[in-house]
Formats: C-alpha cells, structure tokens, sequence
C-alpha cells in the first residue's frame, strides 16, 4: 500500500482523497491548514487527516517516508508543495493552471530524483492528452482548438454560472496572460476575448480566452501547427459581465474583493456539466481532414458522497496519472508532459474510465 498525501481538504482534495482510499490500494493522509475544513471534508473512516500549515515550512516532515504529494492548493501554494516535493524525494503531482508555478516546477524537475507532473486535472491535464492523441493521426497539423467548461446544468442568475471549482483558479485564469499559437508563432493573447459561439447537442455556448489551459502543448508543438488556442466554455452572456467586473469596475486588481463577492452571491451547485471539445484539422496523406472529441460528464455519486461533474473529472485526472506512475506506466523521474500520456492507456485505467463512460468521439478512419 503506498502512502500518499493530499495538501488542500476542499471540494477536490477531498474527492481525490476518498477515490484513492476506496481502491484499498493507498493509505491516504488530508493536509489543510483549516481544522474546520478537515471536519467539513466528507471522508471515509480510515483517511488520515492532518492539520499543517504548509507556508510555515514544516511540509517536508509530513512527506518523509512517502510514495507521492499530490496538491489541491491553491495555485500560489504550488512552488511550496514542488519544493518540498524535491527535498524529501517524493513524487509530485498537482493541478495547477498557473503558468508562473508550472514553470517553477519544471526547473525543480531538472535536479529531482522523483517524478514532477503538474497540470493533471481537467484542463490543463486531460484536455492536453486528448488534444494530443488526436493530433498524432494527422501527417502535418493545421490547427488545434481546445474548449472546456464546468457549467451549472440550471444556470438561474445573471453570469449564468455556479461555484463548482476553486474561486481562486477561476478568477486567476479570467486574470492572467493566454498562451496560443497564432500563424506558427507562439504569443500572449488577452484573457476575456476571441468570443465565439457554437452549439452543441442543440445548446449555444460562448467561449473566450482564459489562462493555462494549454499546459505545456503549447510549447510541444510550437513550430509543428499553424493554430492553436484555449478557451473557457460558459452560456452567452458570461463574458460581458465578467469583462465589466474585471475592467470597467478594476475588480482584477482587487482580487480578494471579486472571491469575495462570488462566494457570497454565488451558490455552488452539484448538479452540473462538464464538457470538453477539441478539433484538430491537418493533412493526412494528401488530404485536408478534421476529427473531434466531443464529451460530457455529470455528477454522480462517488461512494457515499454525490460528486460534481468538475469535482469527478478533475479528481479523476490526477489519480489516474497516479496510478500510471505507481504501476511504472510513467517515468519515475524527471518533468513529465501531459501529453506524454497516452489517451487510451488514460481512458483504461480504473480512474480515468470516469471519462470513457461518457465520451462520443468522431475518429478518423484507420
């Protein structure tokens, strides 16, 4: 049984603890700062939980002896969580969308003697593996568009939105600078904009730019694509609004405001949807073709607790990529890419199968 340790006892460390638990594969133990939130967390008998302040540096303790850290933090704890990562020779996974962190993580990767593997949630994480393994079936690449949201199955206010994930991750991608390659060059290109619509199963959606959602593809394939971008997928009307908060009323420089106005006016909700939409274009043998995932996962209930559809899916990604690692599928040193997973190795592992029950994938004939 390997010992395994999750920092951050929310809404995802808690159901990333309780699926590794229920395997009867890993003795888990929680870590928050907030005894409170340790109560709160919905667990099985037999996960350990541990009140620790992380910033106060006293992590590299609690990892001694262990097989893997895995880090359901806040984005601006995961250079402390990699760093003491490093110093006790642990594997390291986390599901952060910070550019910034990620980048932190891949120098400490360089010296480790353990295996660093950030972004392993939904997007980044699983949107890369898909994204990848589709691109892989066309001789030359013409463009790769990668979409994701976690939206409210009953939108019913204004944003047409719910707190289903980590407030501080959504206001941070809504913030920050977006990678994409526009006409082969590798840019920045501002959160909130490229608006688009599309429909899908006969429901229009809005998708704009936000922060990290590429993880490292872009650079994997920087040079070999002529497009290649990321977007949030929200109901329309999302944006405007959004803009106006940010922006006009300057709240992007008043983050602690902004979390504080969501989580007070905003109810989060189990009942919601994920979907994930990717389409390549390229040319194979000749011929200039397109294929498309196209996927939707809804809540349900995991053991004794009824999950979110964000809490399942991003859950699922980083236990997955656990699982791969611990069984030797994966490296176990150095920096790995999401899109050094294979997708059907991914979709067969026990966790990732929380994704292959739902997809419709249009393949390319073989």
């Amino acid at each position: 049984m390997k010992k395994i340790v999750v920092v951050g006892a929310g809404k995802i460390g808690s159901t990333i603890a309780e699926m590794l638990f229920s395997t009867g594969d890993y003795h888990v133990t929680l870590v928050d700062r907030s005894a409170a939130q340790l109560a709160a967390a919905e667990l099985p008998d037999g996960v350990e939980t541990l009140e620790l302040d992380i910033a106060a540096g006293t992590l590299e303790a609690a990892l001694a002896g262990k097989f893997a850290v895995l880090s359901a933090a806040p984005f601006h704890l995961t250079t402390r969580i990699a760093e003491a990562a490093a110093s006790a020779d642990v594997h390291y996974l986390d599901l952060t969308e910070d550019v910034v962190s990620t980048r932190r993580v891949k120098e400490l990767a360089r010296s480790a003697n353990s295996a660093f593997i950030p972004q392993c949630g939904l997007a980044p994480g699983f949107i890369s593996i898909v994204a990848n393994d589709l691109a892989s079936r066309f001789d030359t690449l013409e463009s790769v568009r990668m979409r994701v949201g976690a939206l409210p199955q009953y939108p019913s206010n204004a944003l047409n939105y719910n707190l289903t994930w980590s407030t501080d991750g959504v206001i941070n991608e809504y913030c920050e600078p977006c990678e994409a390659i526009v006409e082969g060059e590798l840019v920045e290109v501002p959160p909130l904009e490229e608006r688009e619509e599309f429909s899908l199963d006969g429901v229009t959606y809005e998708a704009f730019n936000t922060s990290g959602g590429l993880g490292t593809l872009a650079e994997t394939l920087k040079g070999k694509v002529r497009t290649l971008n990321y977007r949030t997928i929200r109901y329309p009307g999302h944006a405007a609004i959004m803009k106006a908060l940010l922006n006009d009323l300057g709240l992007r420089h008043r983050r602690e405001v902004l979390k504080d106005i969501f989580e007070s006016a905003l109810p989060a909700t189990l009942q919601d949807v994920v979907i994930v939409f990717v389409t390549v274009s390229g040319r194979k043998n000749g011929r200039l073709l397109q294929e498309t995932y196209a996927n939707k996962i809804y809540s349900k209930r995991v053991g004794q607790t009824v999950r979110s559809a964000i809490q399942i899916t991003t859950a699922s990604g980083i236990c997955a990529v656990l699982d791969m690692l611990a069984d030797g599928t994966l490296p176990a040193t150095g920096f790995v890419k999401q899109e050094d997973i294979a997708l059907d190795a991914f979709l067969a592992n026990r966790f990732g199968r929380a994704y292959a029950q739902h997809e419709m994938v249009s393949r390319l004939a073989s």
